[in-house]
């Protein structure tokens, strides 16, 4: 198990400082606007028309909701534990976390939800942490196999738990509404890390828990 969190704490390390190292200097609100102007002269409009006036600012705004994740260090996020369980050894699991993100390859949404379980071992985190963190990652240009490999190895790295396992379903617009236009298709990911990973009996509860991933779709997609 040891070795299995040195590894999710190596790939998750790794993974933080090719995109800090990656990372261009954040231009002015004024540039991001004067480039939302630019994208509408390209689709073939006015900037300066009545109605798109107030766009480029609304769009920068809506950029700062969208992509607020960056602002947020998950680690520190998930620092204050909870020592106190009496020993309980249970499994924990929060399900149908549902989130907003953008796809990394065309900045088009992806809407779905997320499944997380772990076995503690010594301490339990606050469940609304479990979705700040789910949100922490949602809310950045993403992949959905990323984002769940993202969400499990930094789990994994700061309750150092028996095990977890992340389940996510989501449906990509960049599916729906371009390229092959195919809507109602949902993807299905998952990580699983320690006992979820070797024990198929607590990967058969889990999964049996949180029920068969895109069964039912996914609502308001």
């Amino acid at each position: 198990m040891t070795k299995e969190i040195g590894r999710a704490r190596a790939r998750r390390q790794a993974n933080d400082e090719l995109v800090t190292s990656k990372l261009p200097r954040r231009p002015s609100r004024e540039a991001a606007e004067a480039a939302v102007r630019t994208l509408i002269e390209y689709a073939g409009d006015d900037p300066t028309r009545p109605g798109l006036r107030g766009t480029p600012d609304r769009v920068v705004r809506s950029y700062d909701e969208f992509f607020r994740g960056y602002n947020t260090d998950p680690i520190e996020l998930l620092q204050r534990t909870f020592d106190e369980i009496n020993g309980y050894d249970e499994m924990v699991v929060l399900k149908d976390i549902r989130f907003e993100s953008h796809c990394e390859h065309h900045i088009a949404p992806i809407i779905g939800k997320a499944h997380i379980a772990y076995l503690p071992d010594h301490r339990v985190i606050g469940i609304s942490k479990l979705a700040r963190l789910v949100e922490v990652y949602a809310k950045r240009l993403q992949i959905q196999e990323k984002m769940t490999a993202q969400i499990a190895n930094t789990l994994s790295e700061v309750l150092q738990p028996k095990g977890v396992a992340v389940v996510i379903e989501a449906a990509h617009q960049c599916m729906t509404t371009r390229g092959v236009h195919k809507p109602g298709v949902s993807m299905v990911t998952s990580t699983m890390l320690g006992a979820f990973l070797n024990d198929p009996t607590t990967r058969r509860e889990f999964l049996a828990m949180i029920g068969t991933p895109g069964r039912s779709g996914l609502d308001n997609v």
